[in-house]
């Protein structure tokens, strides 16, 4: 493990002591001791540490802009104020020195200049974790040069063990820790960021993309070139283009900006619905359009009077693959969408595990059917943010419950798919207003539906011979309830819903504490009094009372 940056580690560490105190101090000690009305509102207090982290992660860079951009995705944890603040989080830092790009290429694969004819010293890009020049190669073919920026490994360790030391406090919250596994969220960001690392991984993930779009004559992703690739040093084809959101370009080269909205949605469709691999770092500077040849460009006029393109995807290092655990949930949400399904929606929420214990199906239904009857049917551009919550002021009245108790807990494995699609989304509004997401998802899900409906023969045998196993045992059944009927001796056993028996113990945790509150008060109380004539007996009980205060506030 490489040796840490103390400087920095104590820099990250005090900001996430600050907010730790802030949690402490504001959410929890003053409401357990009847001081909550006088605390600051917590929404402008968590935007500011908020936009504080955001401006020291820009400062700083490394692994706490990808952590930004995780919780900025958690919006089952954190509240909109906070994740809109963190969405402004820019993987773009100060560029390192071009002699120091040299020197990495060269440590890893030898004299630059034998290697590429031309490396352009000015950077395509400077993220956190690497930095990427265009060069040529001595064929002549145009390549582009991905460098890890030097001491990066240092950097990542010092800032994984800030937040691993944050984290073994924010689990000890109850609101935290009911919602998300802090250390399984740690441990997959660790994981995620030691696999941005290693370009070798990165440059097996282009591979698979390409194997998945082989053929696919939308697509254009990067032939990665091995001989001048390792750990450090990724090389690959230069495909770039017009960025994908750059209107004003694609207008000049005669490209249909809706046309490149109703792709990429396609696409992107495909990647989470189908192949459970999705490119995970969509922003418009890993998306480009690529307008073809006007001699291969008659389809693309035909089709819809715009001129043919392919999209292209570069920088594989985040990438999010769909566990198979959660596969078939999925489709089942795919095909509830493009079906108004809301019965069906919540149902694949509790097949892939995203509801918390106790969370009520039938109410997240009637939310569901209240969500299509205000959504459905409106463009990418009438579900702006301002315009959503105009429409849904009525909605949150009614579900106010729902809203306020959040019953949702999101697998890590979700995070950065969902993530692509939040910023898929803003991509999608800029390039068409008039894009109708409804629609344009109805094909996908018809598909989902035939693949449900078309069992391979072995797992059709299976079900046949399971259900015909549950039909051959409801006889035995019968034969063993219908005498306890007739003797009046069936007995039902019920137990508490899980939510009841979690307010039940949440209540007589709240007994103990305010028994514990008040034996500290009264020590205190009686320290004060014995102050004067028995000095150390008062030490003593005011001792023991700070102890006991302090037991009755902590949970």
């Amino acid at each position: 493990m490489p040796e840490l940056d103390r400087a920095r580690f104590r820099t990250v560490r005090r900001f996430f002591r600050r907010v730790i105190l802030h949690l402490l101090l504001f959410d929890l000690l003053l409401p357990r001791i009847g001081l909550g009305r006088i605390r600051p509102d917590p929404l402008p207090r968590w935007q500011e540490l908020a936009r504080e982290f955001r401006e020291m992660a820009s400062e700083l860079g490394g692994f706490l802009i990808k952590l930004g951009q995780v919780l900025s995705t958690r919006v089952d944890l954190l509240p909109r104020e906070v994740t809109g603040e963190l969405t402004r989080l820019q993987d773009e830092v100060t560029p390192v020195p071009f002699a120091a790009i040299r020197r990495g290429i060269a440590d890893e694969l030898g004299d630059p200049d034998e290697l590429f004819r031309r490396i352009e010293e000015k950077p395509l890009g400077s993220a956190s974790l690497a930095q990427a020049h265009r060069a040529v190669r001595p064929d002549g073919d145009t390549v582009v040069v991905k460098v890890l920026r030097p001491g990066i490994e240092t950097v990542v360790a010092t800032d994984l063990a800030a937040v691993t030391y944050a984290g073994r406090w924010l689990k000890r919250w109850r609101a935290v820790a009911r919602r998300v596994d802090v250390d399984r969220l740690i441990e997959e960001l660790r994981t995620v960021t030691e696999r941005e690392l290693d370009l070798e991984q990165e440059a097996a993930h282009a591979r698979r993309f390409a194997e998945i779009f082989a053929g696919d004559e939308r697509v254009s992703i990067p032939t990665v070139d091995p001989d001048r690739s390792s750990r450090r040093v990724l090389t690959s084809e230069d495909v770039s283009g017009i960025k994908v959101d750059d209107l004003e370009a694609l207008e000049a080269a005669g490209v249909d900006p809706g046309e490149v909205a109703d792709r990429l949605y396609g696409i992107y469709l495909e990647q989470v619905f189908e192949h459970f691999f999705v490119h995970a770092d969509p922003h418009p500077g890993n998306l480009f359009v690529r307008p073809l040849e006007r001699a291969d460009d008659e389809e693309g006029e035909e089709g819809n009077g715009g001129r043919a393109f392919r999209l292209a995807f570069v920088d594989f290092g985040m990438v999010a693959e769909i566990p198979p655990r959660l596969r078939s949930a999925l489709r089942d949400y795919l095909i509830a969408l493009g079906t108004r399904d809301a019965r069906r929606m919540v149902e694949s929420y509790r097949e892939a595990g995203l509801l918390l214990p106790g969370a009520d199906l039938r109410r997240l239904e009637e939310a569901h059917e209240a969500l299509f009857q205000e959504l459905w049917g409106l463009t990418v551009g009438e579900l702006g943010p301002g315009a959503t919550l105009q429409r849904l002021r009525g909605f949150f009245r009614e579900y106010r419950d729902l809203v306020r108790e959040a019953p949702f807990q999101f697998p890590v494995d979700l995070l950065f798919a969902g993530r692509a699609v939040g910023i898929l989304a803003g991509i999608a509004t800029r390039l068409d207003p008039d894009f109708e997401p409804w629609s344009a998802t109805r094909p996908y899900a018809e598909r989902a539906a035939r693949a449900r409906l078309f069992v391979g023969p072995r797992q059709a045998a299976r079900q046949v011979l399971e259900q015909t196993g549950a039909l051959l045992r409801i006889p035995r059944e019968l034969d063993r309830i219908l005498p306890l009927l007739r003797r009046g001796s069936l007995t039902l056993r019920s137990s508490l819903a899980p939510d009841a028996r979690e307010r039940l113990q949440a209540i007589e945790t709240q007994v103990r504490s305010l028994k514990w509150t008040v034996a500290g008060v009264g020590l205190i109380l009686t320290g004060v009094l014995l102050r004067q004539e028995l000095e150390p007996a008062a030490w003593t009980m005011g001792l023991a009372g700070g102890l006991a205060l302090l037991r009755g506030l902590w949970p």
